[in-house]
């Protein structure tokens, strides 16, 4: 692997990688590079309250970080794309707070008009994140 790149393929994601051919993560030395995720719930589709799709993004963040033997706090950036930024801001804003804590990452917020190629209909935000596993 080049420079040490190494897929992150937590479990129940293998599909993304083999059909997509998409990392859900790639570790390369200390960091972790995230791919997009959505606020899904076990079934795969998009929670409809907006308040449980959000929290559901970090769920799913987190899932995919503890196979890469990271968590939240290893978090040093994090971009989020919303179909309705103005509209869902605040609440998108209350989720991280329930499971970001300090030290905050850098965070860019994005408004845009589709996400995922719209494959996950109803979905509001995708966040992705890069994390630091070093000193």
């Amino acid at each position: 692997m080049l420079n040490n790149q190494v897929p992150v393929i937590p479990e129940g994601m293998r599909k993304m990688y083999d059909d997509w051919h998409i990392a859900p993560a790639v570790r390369a030395g200390d960091f972790v590079f995230c791919s997009g995720v959505l606020g899904t719930g076990a079934d795969g589709s998009a929670l409809a309250d907006p308040a449980d799709q959000f929290d559901a993004v970090f769920q799913n963040l987190r899932h995919v970080l503890a196979a890469a033997g990271a968590d939240l706090s290893h978090v040093v950036e994090m971009v989020t794309f919303h179909l309705d930024l103005q509209a869902d801001i605040s609440a998108f804003t209350a989720a991280k707070d329930r499971h970001v804590a300090e030290p905050y990452p850098a965070w860019t917020a994005v408004g845009v008009t589709q996400l995922g190629a719209d494959a996950i209909p109803g979905a509001r935000v995708e966040l992705k994140a890069t994390a630091y596993l070093g000193s």
